[in-house]
């Protein structure tokens, strides 16, 4: 079950997506704009937004890239404008998925449950036997030089701390993203395997979703951290994390 906030203008569509993700098991409440989200976002958690574009008063995108700036919820951004710019658009505020109007409600709530699913995945590391890594002793420093102050990946509360002590925390694809990484550190993680770990069937070379979430995350790195995250393209393979690296 997934908590839900559905935000859609357009009443008999917000009510049957309501009704319908009720009748799923999820808890849901609705809204017609920005405000009312704000309001209920006040009154309790939510796990996954399902965000209309065309809103009145703020727009969809820019209500995306607000919540985006300092929240890991779940962004599911629906629209009736077709357009590769705008799926672009929306994925590179901030949204996780992006539909085109008019939605299969089970295809959608079959894009909840993957989402909520990928979203869960950055804790699957946090198990009870989990422990941290040491680059001097551990063989998943992956041929880095040892003995250097290490990132720390806090499993727990998603967050990348770099080694001066400040943080960002993840979002829900980031620290999928961050924890394929981070397991192996100073070795390529392939584009394929990326695609897969974050709900996807493989690597598409028309897809540029990961890489535009790579560009945000870095910048949001660099802003939050006055450093460069240390993530690296491997050209023709994929990412890697090329730093000393420890899990707690």
């Amino acid at each position: 079950m997934a908590r839900i906030a559905v935000v859609e203008d357009e009443a008999p569509l917000r009510t049957d997506l309501v009704e319908y993700l009720s009748a799923c098991g999820h808890e849901v409440g609705g809204c017609a704009d920005g405000k009312e989200l704000e309001r209920l976002l006040d009154e309790r958690a939510v796990d996954i937004i399902i965000l209309d574009v065309n809103l009145p008063g703020e727009g969809g995108f820019s209500i995306a890239g607000r919540l985006r700036s300092h929240s890991e919820v779940g962004i599911i951004m629906l629209t009736a404008r077709g357009l590769n710019v705008d799926r672009v658009v929306g994925l590179e505020v901030g949204a996780d998925v992006y539909m085109v109007k008019p939605v299969e409600l089970r295809e959608l709530e079959a894009q909840v449950r993957t989402l909520a699913r990928r979203m869960r995945a950055g804790s699957a590391l946090a198990s009870p036997n989990s422990q941290a890594i040491d680059p001097e002793t551990d063989s998943r420093s992956g041929g880095l030089p040892t003995g250097l102050t290490e990132w720390i990946y806090d499993q727990l509360t998603w967050t990348l701390i770099s080694p001066d002590g400040k943080s960002i925390k993840l979002t829900g694809n980031e620290r999928v993203f961050v924890s394929l990484l981070v397991s192996r550190p100073g070795e390529p993680v392939s584009r394929d395997e990326i695609f897969r770990g974050l709900g996807k069937r493989g690597w598409d070379p028309a897809d540029r979703s990961v890489d535009s979430m790579v560009r945000r995350l870095r910048a949001k790195g660099g802003e939050a951290l006055g450093q460069e995250l240390p993530i690296e393209s491997v050209h023709s393979v994929g990412y890697a994390f090329a730093a000393p690296v420890g899990l707690r």
